[in-house]
Parts: C-alpha cells; structure tokens; sequence
C-alpha cells in the first residue's frame, strides 16, 4: 500500500497542475481527512485496510454529494464495476493504467466528466444492457458480504475481521453463513476457491 502511494506520488509531483495534498493509510482515515479538508479529486485505493475504499467511498459522498472519487483497484471483473459506479465514484481506474491514463482520468474527473479505464468500460455496458445471465455469482452479494468475502479469502479469520469492521465475531460469522448458502458452498475453502476463479482476489 505505502509503496503503491509513493509510486503515485512520485507520477504526479512531475505532472504539472496536480499536487498531492494528504494521504490516509486506510479508509476510516480517508474518510477523517476528507471531513476535515478539501481537494479537487480523490483517488481511492479499492483494498484499502479497514472499511475499504468502496465503504469510504459511500461515507465520503454520503456528507459530501459533489465530492469527485477515482477508485483504483486490480478488481475489474462484475460486480466490481457495477458496485463502483452505483457507489458514486466519479472514475474507475484499472491498476494496470499506463501514468498518462491515470493523469487523464483524475483532469477529466476534475473538469466534471466521468472516467472509466477503456478495458473495463465496455464490460459495464454490456452488463447493464445484456439480458443473458452471465453475471458473477458474487453479483448477489451485498456490498458488507463482499467485503468480508474478500477478507475471507486472503486467509483472514472472524475475530481479525470483526476489529478491522468494528463488527462483533458473532456478527462476521453470520455473514459467513449467509454467503455461504448464497453461493451454496460449504466453507472457507471453496469460498476462497471461487473468488480466485473469479477474480476477487489474486493466488
């Protein structure tokens, strides 16, 4: 993560006309400095610790509607996209983006365009406008179960969710169940199984 924001910084501070003016470590702590000051344009890390950048994301523009957020994410299979854009999310921008896409993205976002990285944007389209089913199974998740799905399948246990998500053990684990009989799988192991065929998550 660290290593991922100083490579970013080291982009924009020879782009001219950005500055980079803070940085958070997780998104409670994105969310914190986004009450306290303003910027033109956020750019929010998908798999941030803590709530995430999609949860962020949510919190950000629930105080503050005009608030412009590019999520990064290596994420680009359904329903991330989807459930990006749904969130708010102003652009979409792939890990993989070349500096000049990412430098385009955040001016166009500025300017009050929306952006979305040219790999994944006809996917959200004929997502939106295909009627044949051939959605993630993840597609009925909601955005908590997907987020602890996600926790699950890097090999975190419920007590370790349950502090990073101020949740009780009890409460992850009955979010486990109900994954679990969402997708008709029967433990952490076939969970993990599908998310890296699906590309939740990476092997």
């Amino acid at each position: 993560m660290s290593l991922v924001r100083t490579g970013i910084k080291l982009i924009l501070g020879t782009t001219p006309n950005i500055k980079v003016i803070g940085e958070a470590d997780s998104g409670e702590e994105a969310v914190d400095w986004c009450r306290k000051k303003q910027c033109d344009v956020i750019l929010m890390d998908m798999v941030m610790p803590g709530i995430g950048g999609l949860e962020a994301t949510k919190k950000i523009l629930r105080y503050n509607p005009d608030a412009k957020i590019i999520v990064l994410t290596i994420q680009t299979e359904e329903p991330y996209p989807t459930k990006i854009m749904q969130a708010g999310a102003s652009g979409f921008l792939t890990k993989g983006a070349e500096p000049e896409e990412m430098i385009r993205a955040i001016k166009d976002v500025a300017s009050g365009k929306r952006f979305i990285s040219p790999s994944v944007a006809q996917q959200i389209a004929l997502s939106n406008v295909s009627s044949i089913d051939t959605e993630s199974p993840f597609k009925s998740l909601s955005e908590r179960e997907l987020q602890i799905t996600e926790m699950i399948a890097k090999g975190l246990k419920a007590g370790d969710i349950a502090e990073r998500l101020n949740l009780s053990p009890k409460t992850v684990n009955s979010y486990r169940y109900r994954i679990f009989d969402k997708l008709n799988l029967k433990g952490d192991v076939e969970l993990t199984r599908l998310a890296i065929r699906c590309g939740i998550v990476e092997d």
